[in-house]
Formats: C-alpha cells, structure tokens, sequence
C-alpha cells in the first residue's frame, strides 16, 4: 500500500516535471540554437536583369517548350534573367547552370530554370525571396 503512494507520487512529479520541460520548450525558439548549416543555394551569383520579372503569360509559355530545347527558344519566351544562381551538380558531368526570374503577379517566389550546356532541363520553384 506504501508502495503505491510511492509510486503515484513519482509518477505525478514527472508529470509536472515534464510539462515544465514543454511549457519552457513552447516560449524558447530552437532555431536560434541551432548552427546555421548549409548555405542557401538560391542567393544570386550576377545580376543580369534587375527589373526583370515573369508574367503569367510568359509562365503559361513556358510549359509549351520541351526539355532539351535549345536555351536559346526559351530565353525567346522569358527574356534576360533577373539573375544567375550558382551552378549546380545535379549528375556526373558538367554542371548546371541556374538562371533565376522572380514572378510579376509574386515577386517573393522566383522561377529557377536549369540548363546543362545551351540545353533547357527545365525549372522549378524558389519561395524564399
């Protein structure tokens, strides 16, 4: 019977002890101890173009181009970038060049086309900015 009381009595201070250790974790921010780890990928390399922006239209162009186009018929789509990005290693071989156009309709997200050589690979997107 004293055992019990014992026992009930542990459990409930590791309750109030482990809701002290959540209630300090909910008002502390983590991040701010964590190392910053890996550069951002997306920072620009070179300006090319600094008031440029992609409209829907020119996006909805995009689409009608085919991987392995020439860099050339899509830049005829999008115009000069706003700027190029760092190259990037996606497979052996040459790298991959990045070219980055920020959206005029949202210019906090960028369209990142990629090329390999004066090939169009093809894009994604970059919500950071």
């Amino acid at each position: 019977m004293n055992h019990r009381k014992s026992r009930a009595a542990n459990v409930k201070y590791m309750l109030a002890g482990g809701s002290v250790v959540a209630a300090l974790g909910l008002l502390g921010d983590p991040r701010g101890l964590l190392p910053n780890s890996a550069p951002r990928k997306d920072t620009c390399q070179e300006v090319i173009q600094s008031k440029a922006v992609l409209s829907r239209e020119q996006l909805s162009r995009l689409l009608t181009v085919p991987e392995r186009a020439d860099k050339a018929q899509v830049r005829q789509v999008l115009n000069e970038p706003y700027c190029k990005l760092s190259l990037l290693q996606i497979r052996t071989g040459p790298s991959s060049q990045r070219e980055a156009y920020p959206l005029a309709f949202d210019p906090q997200t960028w369209l990142v086309v990629l090329y390999e050589g004066e090939e169009y690979v093809g894009y994604s997107f970059s919500f950071r900015h």
